[in-house]
């Protein structure tokens, strides 16, 4: 595993912006108001949830949505494929197709809890902002591959990121104001240089437009076995170059994307269905119950059941609380 750490995040950054700083403030003090103990929290804004960990938690694996987040407290560790990433405030994440991760918070307290967010990406806005950029002769550099990218927060998100989220306490606003501040955030993203991806995406380049589809086809047909030439003829596609373009985006190969759909899929089945272990086993595809046992509890650190009664504890504990 290789851990991506160029410039290894700090909890201080006593050499931050004083703009920035301050900004980061009002961030935390908004999201402290809207959090007041541990959760999640959908916010009434268009795409954007909110999140608070008062302790370090244990990885746990998930499906990261195309989406922007960064934290404004605290510090995250993400495995992709066999790619490690560590950051904190300074760096956002941008993630532009559905992956599967290992995700889990490294620092946090009670003092001073993990605050982060996540702002789901509008494709329709991207490529409306994309196509802007491109009628304006905008030069930017395409250099960046994967589907999952991280960059340094400039102090522009940043703040139309306090503007976004300051709308939440102002319904009224949100139908008019939302938009143009999603729309700016947009552009910020594409105009940063980890946003390459995003932009390929936004200019609808053949060659991720295929990956895409052979990506979407997992998705569907996750229960199926597939053959390596017939998802490479669905995505049109040479087999060498599927497999080369899909790796360099995802970090994994297509098959171990499937093996994660199945498996999450497969987790959903036992947690909001209540199917038993072999039931669910069969349904996403595997025709050994034992494998599947292996593969589950090699992904989500536990076997199904037991995995499953934790989960619904912590339900249990969560409703609680509320």
């Amino acid at each position: 595993m290789v851990l991506m750490n160029d410039a290894r995040p700090r909890s201080t950054q006593p050499d931050e912006d004083p703009e920035a700083a301050s900004l980061r403030a009002r961030l935390r003090s908004h999201l402290l108001a809207h959090l007041p103990e541990a959760g999640d929290h959908v916010s009434a804004l268009p795409g954007l949830a909110l999140y608070r960990r008062d302790s370090p938690t244990e990885p746990a694996s998930m499906l990261y949505e195309p989406s922007v987040g960064f934290v404004v407290q605290g510090r995250k560790r993400v495995v992709l494929g066999s790619d490690a990433y560590e950051y904190d405030a300074a760096k956002f994440v941008l993630t532009t197709m559905d992956l599967p991760t290992i995700s889990h918070v490294l620092e946090a307290h009670p003092g001073r809890p993990c605050l982060s967010m996540m702002l789901k990406l509008d494709f329709a806005l991207v490529q409306a902002v994309g196509g802007e950029i491109d009628l304006q002769g905008i030069a930017v550099t395409d250099d960046t591959e994967s589907g999952m990218a991280f960059g340094h927060m400039p102090t522009e998100l940043l703040d139309a990121f306090v503007r976004l989220l300051a709308l939440a306490d102002k319904p009224r606003d949100i139908a008019i104001m939302a938009p143009l501040v999603l729309r700016e955030i947009t552009y910020r993203l594409l105009m940063a240089p980890s946003g390459g991806h995003l932009r390929r995406i936004a200019r609808q380049d053949p060659r991720y437009d295929k990956i895409l589809t052979a990506i979407a086809w997992l998705r569907e047909h996750y229960a199926e076995a597939i053959r390596i030439e017939a998802l490479a003829e669905v995505a049109a596609m040479g087999v060498s170059t599927l497999h080369h373009h899909f790796s360099a985006i995802t970090h994994m190969s297509p098959l171990q994307y499937q093996k994660h759909i199945r498996l999450h899929e497969a987790r959903r089945l036992l947690l909001t269905e209540r199917l038993d272990a072999t039931s669910a086993a069969y349904r996403v595809g595997y025709e050994s119950v034992t494998q599947f046992s292996r593969e589950y509890r090699r992904l989500f650190g536990n076997p199904p059941i037991r995995d499953i009664s934790l989960l619904r504890g912590d339900l249990k504990e969560q409703r609680s609380k509320v």
